[in-house]
């Protein structure tokens, strides 16, 4: 603990006005428990009866509480918090951060924090037997792992594991060294954009689209090209006859409307990007989840001239805290992504890749998966039932059979009429997720996205209920 003595009168003195200002400053904060005396006696080199001496002092003052058999704690009658100057001149930050200063605030869990039915959506289902099977793993990892820093690309066993998965359920083939594990799909995308984008490139988006990658892609100075939707995913007939750099596609599952690339599409992509010189971002996160048949053919599985940058992620498919994902990567990039996963956090951290490793080598991953898709397939059902039963002719419902969420388009809804049904239904403990902020240009429909991770089957025909209720509100309004 740092305190600085003044020199003033006796040393139990000093010491008590030294604690007195570190409380009032914040350094020490409400709730910290103070050292032992004789620990903090051997530090300062007083002695224990001076450290004693000025314990009791503040004890009689207020600032610390004793508790038996515990130690001292610093009360909150005397703590303020603590300020800093906010004119201090400094320099200009780089148009980097100024750009990413102008991205809104995308943190969607703080938009109906605590309500009874919050549907939000991207959070992956809770599985209570998932954390015991997990802490296992790690506790065996930290056992038997070597714990210096693991190879920039990631650690081998994972990548070997990773390359065997994407080939029996995405019909990818590579070799370990195709593949970056990364930290999640969000590092992925901004080592695409660090890698490929710089100033004034023109970056194709699917409108609507992920925001992170907008993000990102916004923040590296990239010119955006929205490009249309439909039911058959991503119009490649309206992509721009100028080259873009990068083309950025969901097309497993579009995020957010739900939208299935078709295989005529796919092969107008794939021969768009040769044409025109240009790369893909294929972003497969939640391929995983489809409930009506065998996963598709990724995107990547039909590339022929290695023009398609593949992202996963784990955190999606077993819990948001893991923060690993991967990139399978053409050729003649990998040494440019190595290079820039290096730079930007040197490696992914070596225990928790040493545990997937195994845990997707023991089996236990895939019979995760089976579980959260049987899972999540209940839920949906009951979700879509209580939809058609409440919401009924009022909504249409994109009943694509996969993923972590519906979207329903909403039937006679401008934008204010659509923010006022979310703050409604806020009021009435139902989160509503808009589509509207996830398009560069104004949407000619408004929906919303219906998460369904996060609730059981019985609570979620309870949800559908209650947006039903908010509805007949609005019709009555």
């Amino acid at each position: 603990m740092y305190l600085e003595l003044d020199g003033q009168g006796p040393l139990y003195d000093q010491l008590t006005r030294a604690l007195k200002l570190a409380i009032r400053d914040g350094r020490i904060t409400v709730g910290t428990q103070l050292p032992p005396t004789r620990e903090l006696a051997e530090e300062l080199e007083l002695s224990r009866t001076t450290v004693l001496a000025a314990y009791e002092q503040l004890r009689a003052e207020g600032f610390i509480d004793g508790r038996v058999g515990s130690g001292s704690y610093v009360s909150d009658l005397h703590a303020r918090p603590i300020t800093h100057p906010s004119n201090v001149p400094i320099a200009a930050p780089s148009r980097y951060a100024q750009r990413a200063r102008e991205v809104r605030n995308w943190d969607i869990a703080r938009l109906h924090r605590g309500l009874r039915y919050d549907m939000q959506y991207g959070n992956p289902i809770l599985n209570p037997a998932l954390n015991n099977a997990w802490g296992r793993e790690l506790t065996r990892a930290a056992a038997y792992t070597r714990l210096n820093i693991s190879e920039v690309a990631g650690l081998l066993a994972l990548r070997k594991q990773t390359c065997d998965y994407l080939a029996r359920r995405r019909g990818i083939q590579i070799q370990p060294d195709d593949i970056v594990i990364v930290s999640g799909t969000q590092q992925a995308i901004e080592l695409t954009a660090r890698v490929l984008v710089n100033e004034g490139d023109r970056v194709v988006l699917e409108e609507p689209h992920y925001f992170s990658a907008h993000q990102a892609l916004v923040a590296h100075g990239a010119e955006l090209v929205p490009v249309r939707v439909d039911d058959e995913g991503l119009v490649c007939s309206e992509l721009p006859e100028e080259s873009p750099r990068l083309i950025v596609v969901t097309p497993s599952h579009q995020f957010p409307t739900g939208a299935v690339l078709s295989m005529q599409r796919r092969q107008q992509l794939l021969q768009y990007a040769e044409q025109h010189q240009c790369w893909i971002l294929e972003d497969d996160y939640d391929g995983e989840f489809r409930y009506d048949a065998h996963p598709l053919a990724a995107l990547r599985a039909l590339d022929e001239l290695d023009r398609v940058i593949y992202v996963g992620t784990f955190s999606k498919v077993m819990f948001g805290g893991l923060r690993l994902g991967y990139i399978v990567l053409p050729a003649t990039l990998r040494g440019d992504f190595i290079n820039a996963k290096y730079l930007n956090d040197i490696a992914c951290p070596v225990i928790e890749q040493a545990a997937l490793a195994h845990f997707m080598e023991d089996g236990g991953f895939e019979r995760h998966l089976r579980l959260a898709r049987k899972e999540l397939k209940t839920r949906r059902e009951a979700l879509m039932a209580g939809l058609k039963e409440y919401a009924r002719d009022r909504v249409t419902i994109c009943d694509t059979p996969s993923g972590m969420h519906l979207t329903v388009w909403l039937r006679g809804y401008d934008g204010a009429r659509t923010q006022a049904l979310v703050e409604y239904a806020h009021d009435r403990g139902l989160g509503l997720h808009p589509m509207a902020p996830l398009y560069l240009n104004t949407p000619d429909r408004q929906g919303l996205l219906l998460g369904y991770c996060g609730l059981s089957a019985p609570d979620l025909r309870e949800a559908a209920q209650l947006f039903g209720e908010c509805l007949d509100h609005f019709e009555l309004h």
